[in-house]
């Protein structure tokens, strides 16, 4: 039976929700507070990684944090200020971060990254989109200490024993591998179970085939008021108009808190920002990598090369700072020493803002509290890779089939 379904949010995974309720023959309608041009779905790594097995909130994480809070160029920063709701997820995300709850975890996150590589390989078949960037070159963990490959090699272990392909490279194989950049590290663990996309190519193909297949996209258009009658949502109040529907999707990342607030729903959910710098002179860098001690994402795109990284906790802000912009920059020429971050490409760096869940794994599901919302958001640094798993899994839980994998972990009213 066709429903009219609003999706709040027009990220990556309110536009794969979008993407398969349409193809269920749902009328949808997309309400984005922006122009679907920019934001994480935009500025992000663009990493398929079901090699990311390990959640964000995992043991040392809390300390590291405590460590680098007056750091505001530290990788995993958290900027002291008076906030109970921030308060409140800091102790759900020191409960989650056991290894009881990390080992548990491990098998889901590689589960939904599977799901999703390949519903992007399925997607790209479709022709749907049309040609984009999806390649299967895996992913490098680059590490300059002895340290920090031995404790990705822990993980690498990890990821073998759950069927992922890994392989440990020393120096002379991985320049094998990168031939046409010079590398100052000490090896690698390649992940050839990974992919990647660009996202600015991605998004708006997504955007163009959903509005040709009959989606409403309502941009520039801002949730103001959700009213609710018992177990229901009655009605969707917003800058410029009022909707009703028979289903409601909150796909609307760092906002879904406080639009959930709206509800009077209390949903654990930090705004992690992240920052990116797009290179687009030619820089020999062919396989996506993480440089491991400084927490940067590289990724080769169409067109140009995107370094990527940090998670600073700031509340929900646009402010660009220069010194994370900076730290990002001094860590390509660090592992990359022929590689040049111009003065420009710095000035011209973009961040985004990731929704994150105290332990790691995002909400998807239906709320004990309204019987017609769906969450789809708080995929932290794994939104993109999740995306199209998180549509296939709303659009299956509305349709009251059998969803494609168990979805209880991801349960938004789960306790911590």
């Amino acid at each position: 039976m066709s429903r009219c379904i609003i999706i709040i949010g027009g990220g990556i995974a309110g536009l794969s929700s979008a993407y398969y309720l349409n193809k269920a023959g749902h009328q949808v309608t997309v309400i984005d507070k922006s122009d679907l041009t920019a934001g994480a779905s935009f500025v992000n790594a663009g990493y398929i990684t079901p090699s990311h097995i390990i959640p964000l909130a995992s043991p040392g994480m809390i300390v590291k944090g405590i460590k680098w809070m007056f750091n505001s160029a530290s990788p995993f920063y958290m900027k002291p200020r008076w906030d109970p709701a921030f308060f409140r997820w800091s102790w759900y995300f020191h409960k989650s971060s056991t290894p009881a709850k990390v080992a548990k975890a491990i098998p889901v996150i590689k589960d939904i990254n599977i799901l999703s590589r390949g519903l992007f390989e399925d997607i790209y078949a479709s022709d749907d989109l049309g040609e984009f960037q999806l390649e299967r070159k895996g992913l490098l963990m680059l590490y300059k200490t002895d340290k920090a490959g031995e404790d990705e090699l822990d993980v690498a272990e990890k990821a073998s024993f759950l069927g992922l392909e890994v392989k440990n490279l020393d120096l002379a194989q991985l320049k094998k591998l990168e031939p046409n950049v010079k590398l100052d590290v000490k090896g690698a663990i390649h992940y050839e179970c990974d992919g990647h996309t660009t996202p600015t190519e991605f998004m708006p193909k997504m955007v163009k085939h959903l509005r040709e297949a009959g989606v409403d996209l309502k941009t520039n258009e801002e949730v103001q008021e959700i009213s609710t009658s018992g177990s229901k949502i009655t009605e969707i109040r917003t800058s410029k108009a009022s909707y009703n529907a028979d289903e409601v999707v909150l796909a609307a990342g760092s906002w879904s808190g406080k639009i959930s607030r709206q509800m009077k729903i209390k949903l654990p959910l930090q705004a992690g920002k992240g920052y990116s710098i797009n290179v687009k002179k030619t820089t020999g860098i062919s396989i996506p990598a993480v440089l491991m001690e400084a927490k940067t994402a590289v990724t080769p795109m169409q067109g140009f090369t995107r370094f990527a990284g940090t998670m600073e906790f700031s509340g929900i802000n646009d402010t660009i700072r220069k010194e994370r912009v900076e730290a990002i920059a001094r860590a390509a020429k660090s592992y990359y020493p022929e590689i040049e971050i111009s003065r420009e490409d710095k000035a011209n760096a973009k961040s985004g803002l990731r929704p994150v869940s105290p332990d790691g794994l995002p909400y998807i599901g239906r709320s004990k509290f309204y019987n017609n919302l769906i969450y789809a958001t708080g995929h932290a640094m794994m939104g993109w890779s999740l995306g199209p798993a998180t549509g296939k899994l709303v659009s299956e839980i509305i349709d009251n089939k059998k969803p494609a994998m168990d979805i209880k972990p991801f349960d938004p009213d789960r306790k911590f």
